[in-house]
C-alpha cells in the first residue's frame, strides 16, 4: 500500500474526530506517541516497538490530514539521489 492510501484510510477513520480535536491537540497526541516510541526502542520487545511506530505512522498521517498535506507528494524530494557533497580540501 502507498502512503496516500494510508493516509486516506486514517483520514476516512478518524478525521472528525481530529478535526474536532484540531491541529494543536492531534500534534501533543502524535508528540504523545513520539515519546512511547523512544521508551520501547529503549525498553520494549520488537512486538512493542512494532506497535509504537505504527501509532507514530497513524498519528502522523492525522497531522497531515489535518494540515492538508499529502504525504506521498511531500516525500518524492526523498525520490531523487542526493546532491554530491563538495570536496574536503587535503
Amino acid at each position: 500500500m502507498e502512503i496516500r492510501a494510508y493516509q486516506k484510510t486514517i483520514r476516512d477513520a478518524y478525521f472528525h474526530k481530529d478535526h474536532e480535536r484540531g491541529l494543536d491537540g492531534t500534534f501533543m497526541y502524535f508528540i504523545e506517541e513520539v515519546g512511547e516510541l523512544a521508551t520501547a526502542l529503549r525498553e520494549g520487545t520488537r512486538e512493542e516497538q512494532a506497535g509504537e511506530f505504527a501509532d507514530v505512522l497513524a498519528w502522523l498521517l492525522s497531522v497531515a490530514n489535518l494540515a492538508e498535506v499529502d504525504l506521498q507528494e511531500a516525500m518524492k524530494k526523498f525520490q531523487e539521489p542526493p546532491p554530491p557533497q563538495p570536496r574536503e580540501k587535503p
